[in-house]
């Protein structure tokens, strides 16, 4: 159904809030695009996007938002924050380009040393520097391949890893993400991930005892994966695109623990949780494990394409031509990337850790008057709200989740979905408190609207 457009004061500026669907220009701008971009592409709403200061975004005719998605959780530092700014402007004035696999340059090397300094564990690390987390994937899946000398693969249903085809063979989020495009890279087998909420086993935590790692060894390697052809098991800290599902806290110590006993690599998947997301550098650190290749893209340079794949040096063990790129470690991209990863050290994971507490306090009180939200979980600023039909039978309720999404949208705040029915958050890590809070208002009046639609 449609909504209306809402405007409202915010608590920082007094300009509308809210979509005018019926508006010509915004409809020119859609006809346009859909003569000359690609039908693959998914879009929830019609934003069309003038620009943005922090976590707040205008579109052409000056409509405001709040973001609580931060271009999928990409710009950690806010939208053009002055200082990642003024480092694209400075890089791009003395060069733009110069192949880092081929030729030197102080920047690349630099960001290297700080993933270094950055990544858990006591062993030196070595990093290969691409453009996407698709891309990060596809280094990780060779480089285990290429150091381990085995051909299988273990992934997680739930899991996304992107689209291109190594990384398609590793995700099991959405049917349609795969439809057309077999066969894939062979030797990909998927396990259930640690969804308590929804458990694929149908235990209950803590009584299970974690029995969704222990199916893969007593089920997976004694019928159908030989565990010592396994190159590596492949794992999101927490399930992104499949629904923002925390697993409990012992899933990623017993994962690593099982991959240890049979020589498996384990490689984990921070594209989304990693750069300040869930309140720690990497979300890894909150169960202690120490990954031994780890994938970064998204939040690492504020929304310049960057993607690295971060692994322990004795694992980087392929030479000169075994793996390259030509714009991977782009020095502007770079440059953004040194910025925003001391901005976030320095402020924003703090504030990612303490405003992700409010959030989910705010979230939670208003799952007591509100059934229907099913499940609120998260890390930091990476919550989800899973939306049912019935509190007692748990059963998905996507109509009303994408209907939320709608009046959000027309009252001035970016959400989206991931998973069947969830709701998904994940503003700029530098959010202040007074717009969460204005966006969290504007999230329960739409919950509210929904339900009476």
């Amino acid at each position: 159904m449609a909504v209306k457009s809402i405007t409202r004061k915010g608590a920082e500026t007094a300009q509308p809030l809210g979509p005018a669907k019926e508006s010509p220009l915004i409809q020119q701008w859609l006809a346009r695009d859909a003569e000359v971009i690609s039908p693959s592409y998914t879009r929830s709403y019609p934003l069309v996007v003038d620009h943005g200061r922090g976590a707040e975004l205008w579109d052409i005719e000056g409509r405001r938002y709040i973001d609580f998605n931060a271009g999928i959780a990409v710009v950690s530092t806010g939208h053009a924050h002055p200082e990642v700014v003024r480092a694209i402007q400075g890089q791009a004035a003395r060069f733009i380009h110069m192949s880092g696999t081929d030729f030197y340059y102080p920047m690349e090397i630099e960001l290297a040393e700080k993933l270094d300094q950055l990544a858990p564990g006591a062993e030196r690390h070595q990093t290969f520097l691409s453009n996407s987390g698709a891309e990060a994937i596809e280094a990780a899946f060779k480089l285990a391949r290429h150091h381990s000398g085995r051909p299988r693969m273990l992934a997680f249903l739930g899991g996304f890893h992107g689209r291109s085809m190594g990384a398609l063979s590793l995700t099991a989020s959405k049917p349609i993400q795969r439809e057309g495009f077999a066969p894939l890279v062979p030797g990909v087998t998927h396990a259930p991930f640690a969804y308590c909420y929804r458990c694929p086993l149908r235990l209950e935590y803590p009584a299970c005892d974690i029995a969704c790692v222990r199916y893969i060894e007593q089920e997976l390697f004694q019928h159908s994966v030989p565990p010592r052809e396994v190159a590596a098991i492949v794992v999101e800290p927490i399930l992104g695109e499949g629904g923002y599902v925390v697993p409990p806290p012992e899933f990623h110590i017993r994962l690593q623990e099982l991959a240890g006993k049979y020589g498996i690599l384990y490689v984990a998947d921070e594209v989304q949780t990693g750069i300040g997301r869930t309140g720690k550098m990497f979300a890894s650190e909150h169960w202690g494990v120490e990954p031994d290749i780890l994938c970064l893209a998204k939040g690492i340079a504020s929304g310049m394409p960057l993607g690295a794949t971060t692994a322990r040096r004795s694992v980087m063990t392929w030479g000169p031509g075994a793996h390259g790129n030509t714009f991977g470690g782009n020095p502007i991209s770079c440059a953004a990337a040194l910025v925003t990863l001391r901005l976030v050290e320095q402020q924003y994971m703090a504030n990612a850790a303490r405003l992700g507490e409010v959030a989910l306090e705010r979230l939670r009180a208003l799952q007591r008057r509100v059934p229907q939200m099913g499940d609120v979980r998260g890390l930091g600023l990476m919550i989800g709200v899973e939306m049912v039909r019935n509190p007692a039978t748990r059963e998905p309720a996507p109509a009303l989740r994408d209907q939320i999404v709608q009046e959000a949208f027309a009252r001035g705040l970016l959400i989206l979905g991931a998973g069947a029915s969830t709701l998904r958050f994940s503003p700029p890590l530098a959010i202040s408190r007074t717009l969460l809070d204005e966006g969290l208002d504007i999230l329960e009046e739409s919950i509210m609207a929904a339900l009476t639609v």
